[in-house]
């Protein structure tokens, strides 16, 4: 049976978690809105239209929600041709599809903004799908994306493993019921992703590939 080793991609495998932060900061603040640096960072990771229910409320004007998310759209585009993996991401990738895992990206990103992210990768060859948000209809911290993604590989549950930065990567993960792993690189706390439901963390993909053979795909290759 195939193991499926899913992937969020911003702050999980590119350094993009505060390129998002400026680009809806200045999106917000075009539109009228005063919204804390913070409150984004900690909300990076949802969709666009959660995203904005999340830091103006749903009783916002949804009107808004549009013209704000296609200004965020093109501000982050500017970056893009100077987006750059983590530390090991590639390297990590290259090493479990070594050791015959699928490897399944699942992000919220599309059309230009994943284009972009692939490039800054440059592992296409090793990856078996992409679950992007188009896919389900909702996305992180509901499980859709995650089950969508497994069902993609033709896993199950118990030969899963999704690693993401952010604490709606971990509840969507515990809501699949698939393994979750946490990793530093997006900037939320370490607490924060354990009470999210986090089993491992790492400081970033260059930690988990030198831990590779004692973290949970290690443990997983071994039950199989």
């Amino acid at each position: 049976m195939p193991r499926a080793a899913l992937f969020d991609v911003d702050g999980t495998l590119t350094d993009t978690t505060y390129l998002h932060v400026h680009a809806w900061w200045e999106a917000l603040r075009q539109a009228g809105h005063k919204v804390p640096t913070a409150t984004l960072h900690r909300a990076i990771g949802l969709g666009g239209q959660d995203l904005l229910a999340h830091v103006l409320g749903e009783g916002r004007d949804s009107g808004q929600d549009e013209v704000i998310s296609a200004a965020h759209k093109t501000l982050f585009a500017t970056c893009h041709e100077r987006l750059g993996a983590l530390e090991g991401a590639r390297e990590l990738l290259h090493a479990l599809h070594d050791r015959g895992w699928q490897l399944v990206l699942v992000t919220s990103a599309v059309g230009g903004e994943l284009a972009a992210m692939r490039r800054a990768l440059d592992v296409d060859e090793l990856i078996a799908h992409i679950a992007s948000a188009a896919d389900v209809e909702r996305g992180k911290p509901a499980p859709e994306p995650v089950e969508h993604a497994r069902d993609l590989v033709g896993a199950a549950r118990e030969q899963t493993v999704f690693i993401g930065d952010s604490v709606w990567d971990m509840r969507a993960a515990s809501r699949a019921g698939v393994t979750a792993l946490g990793v530093l690189s997006g900037g939320i706390p370490r607490a924060d992703l354990e009470e999210s439901g986090a089993q491992e963390i790492y400081e970033g993909p260059a930690d988990l590939l030198t831990r590779l053979d004692e973290s949970a795909y290690a443990r997983l290759e071994r039950e199989s």
